[in-house]
């Protein structure tokens, strides 16, 4: 460590970081691993979060979920609204000053008319991607809602949205990049806690098995930088135990719960 490193990271903002299970599903195990040589098929549960960032005056929401009528819509079993999640903390959805939006898939990008306050960050490459030509494929649009994008569309129209181009900082200690993999566009959240560096993956990782077996989760628009995507999470976090996947059950088992269906990420996971 060079001299002064230590002071500067010590003088880095830290924030409280929160898990929300909103909702959940199961899948066959099979089909969350791209590459299925020595898997057993079964019942696998594939969960549903957004995140919370705390301090310093600020309130971060990390994707906003989809409503009650999606979860029908798509089967999924629905569980905490985040107008409920974020009261069982004290808040109000006026309180979100900023709201990162990792991609655009119907999970991650609905209910953004909530936050009627807030800043909403996204990949300039991701709105692009929602909107261009790969839409009139189904395949490709079978993971958006064209509700939620088009909600997007009318909070770009009126100013309230900041697009990125690869890495950004929102404040000191939250840090924004672009990996792709998933979507072209997709980006993770790298916040300072008091544990050090967590990094939010969000759908550059689906399951923490994904990463230790380097065998992704198949919903993939390209193999390559899904993978080396893979290498930078593991560079950006402290350790790999500071990487928070994005649908992995484990995530509610291994953190402490600070309300039913919410847990602290700035804390160490339990067990595995």
């Amino acid at each position: 460590m060079q001299a002064g490193q230590g002071r500067l990271m010590s003088a880095l903002p830290e924030y409280a970081a929160y898990a929300v299970r909103y909702a959940t599903t199961q899948r066959r195990s099979l089909d969350n691993f791209l590459t299925r040589n020595d898997l057993h098929d079964g019942p696998m549960a594939l969960d549903f979060y957004f995140w919370l960032l705390r301090g310093h005056g600020r309130n971060i929401v990390v994707d906003t979920g989809f409503s009650a009528a999606s979860a029908r819509a798509r089967n999924r079993r629905f569980l905490l609204t985040p107008c409920d999640a974020l009261a069982a903390l004290g808040l109000g959805a006026g309180d979100i000053g900023d709201v990162v939006l990792t991609h655009l898939h119907y999970d991650h990008a609905g209910n953004l008319d909530l936050f009627d306050r807030a800043t909403i960050h996204v990949q300039e490459a991701e709105m692009a991607y929602a909107t261009g030509r790969c839409m009139c494929f189904a395949p490709l649009r079978h993971f958006f809602s064209a509700d939620d994008v088009a909600a997007l569309v009318r909070q770009v129209y009126a100013e309230r949205v900041r697009f990125h181009d690869g890495s950004a900082a929102l404040a000191p200690g939250v840090e924004l990049h672009r990996i792709g993999g998933h979507t072209p566009g997709l980006q993770i959240v790298r916040v300072h806690t008091a544990r050090g560096w967590v990094v939010l993956a969000s759908d550059a990782l689906h399951y923490r098995r994904n990463l230790a077996d380097d065998n992704p989760f198949p919903a993939i628009y390209n193999l390559g930088d899904m993978l080396h995507g893979y290498e930078r999470l593991r560079a950006m976090a402290s350790t790999e135990d500071h990487i928070v996947p994005g649908h992995d059950p484990e995530v509610a088992r291994r953190y402490p719960e600070a309300a039913p269906g919410i847990y602290r990420l700035d804390f160490d996971p339990q067990g595995e």
